[in-house]
């Protein structure tokens, strides 16, 4: 199969192009190849002949999404839309990467698949714009909803360990009102990989099991990798500025993904996994 991956450089686009490099023609397309606000991109896709596109490249600094919505509208919305475009002209399914921050927060449950979009920042919105783009030009599609991810270079896991090193006098700081699923590039990649020979087309939240707050999700870093002892104290959202305002709650449910047998481990073990890389 010939499928061509966006994004190709960042974290999950690598991890995308190692859990398909066996049994596909891979076009990797990176910043330097495509530029998302240019309509142009839909010609360089269609150029590439392929039979699936996974359309994994974003605008993903939140905080800089809140200072220039604009510009992430340009790449999240409309770059999402040049590139169904193409896919409309290839006749080839997408895989667009979505994100849980589609969800307002408020929930006190974990969020299912078809559950209202109600985003509260310029990042959340721009990506549901994208989502609605995929709705309006395709009837073949997967929009694969992801949450705090890691896995390359620059992540959470990674500054939690950069902190440990070398640690501030007091301690760490880290919010504990803030609830997501930690998730694990590699399994996602797995998971998209077995996902796209289903052809079951629609909506998906590939996370890894169960979720956590960042302080426990810190915690749980530093204990898995020794660092047990480090003091961290817990702070809430209002206590951390940020220019971008997080959705407090946004856990998501696997349940779609789960009744084709598409599942993806327990956070903790996932996490000791990429520990174990890093050693």
């Amino acid at each position: 199969m010939r499928i061509a991956i966006t994004g190709a450089r960042g974290q999950l686009g690598a991890a995308l192009a190692v859990a398909l490099a066996d049994g596909h023609d891979l076009t990797l397309l990176g910043h330097g190849q495509i530029e998302l606000s240019d309509p142009q991109t839909t010609d360089q896709i269609a150029a590439t002949g392929a039979d699936v596109v996974i359309h994994s490249a974003a605008y993903t600094n939140v905080d800089g999404c809140a200072r220039d919505p604009d510009l992430a509208y340009r790449v999240n919305a409309l770059g999402t839309k040049y590139v169904a475009l193409a896919c409309r002209r290839l006749g080839a399914p997408l895989v667009y990467i979505s994100t849980n921050e589609v969800f307002a927060g408020d929930a006190n449950r974990p969020y299912r698949e078809y559950d209202p979009a109600a985003p509260v920042n310029a990042y959340g919105q721009s990506k549901w714009a994208g989502e609605l783009a995929v709705h309006e030009l395709l009837r073949d599609f997967f929009i694969v909803r992801v949450a705090w991810l890691y896995g390359g270079e620059r992540n959470f896991v990674r500054t939690v360990l950069r902190l440990a090193a070398n640690p501030p006098a007091d301690g760490l700081r880290m919010v504990d009102d803030e609830v997501g699923n930690p998730t694990y590039c590699a399994d996602v990649a797995e998971g998209v990989a077995r996902l796209i020979t289903t052809g079951c087309y629609g909506t998906y939240h590939l996370v890894n099991d169960g979720s956590c707050s960042r302080y426990a999700f810190c915690r749980e870093i530093l204990r898995q990798a020794g660092h047990a002892d480090l003091p961290v104290t817990p702070i809430r959202l209002a206590d951390y500025r940020r220019d971008s305002t997080p959705p407090p709650y946004t856990a998501l449910a696997n349940l779609a993904g789960a009744d084709l047998g598409v599942t993806l481990r327990p956070w903790h073990d996932a996490l000791a996994a990429y520990l174990a890389t890093l050693a």
